[in-house]
């Protein structure tokens, strides 16, 4: 069985990310959409929060599953049983972090292999931080993420 795993903070989770893992989830016969703790970032959503939503988002895609973890992923995923971290590129601009990233985690385990996704064109300028800043200045966000998410995020921020 071929296992992936797509980690990320998705604070909140995006039609981008969704498109990602969609596209993930029809390569690999399982994919863990696996949410970082990461304490340096002051997250909009806590990580309960995140990973409710995103089992919602998710629930009709039978071969994802949802999980959290801590500290590298590259150790993550090999405690895990995956051969392969799913990253998306949405413009030319992710390309030379993310081939950074991927170069490092090659270099800690190099039987991990890492596969890029592009979003469609209608995704690629959708990021977490662009949703989060729509909200917060009171503007729609229906176009850019699930409708589980949006609801949830309106009845928080009704205000």
């Amino acid at each position: 069985m071929k296992i992936a795993i797509y980690p990320g903070s998705f604070d909140p989770i995006t039609y981008g990310h969704l498109d990602v893992l969609k596209t993930g989830a029809e390569i690999f016969d399982k994919v863990i959409i696996a949410v970082a703790y990461n304490g340096a970032k002051n997250g909009l959503l806590t990580i309960d929060e995140r990973v409710e939503l995103i089992k919602g988002a998710v629930k009709d895609l039978k071969n994802v599953e949802t999980d959290t973890f801590k500290g590298l992923t590259v150790e993550y995923a090999k405690k895990m049983g995956a051969t392969v971290i799913l990253r998306g590129l949405r413009a030319v601009s992710d390309f030379e972090y993310e081939m950074q990233l991927s170069q490092t985690n090659h270099s800690i385990e190099p039987a991990i292999k890492t596969v890029f996704l592009i979003t469609k064109p209608e995704y690629n300028f959708i990021s977490s931080s662009s949703v989060k800043e729509v909200l917060k200045n009171g503007g729609s966000i229906e176009k850019f993420v699930p409708d589980n998410v949006r609801l949830f995020l309106k009845k928080r921020y009704k205000n």
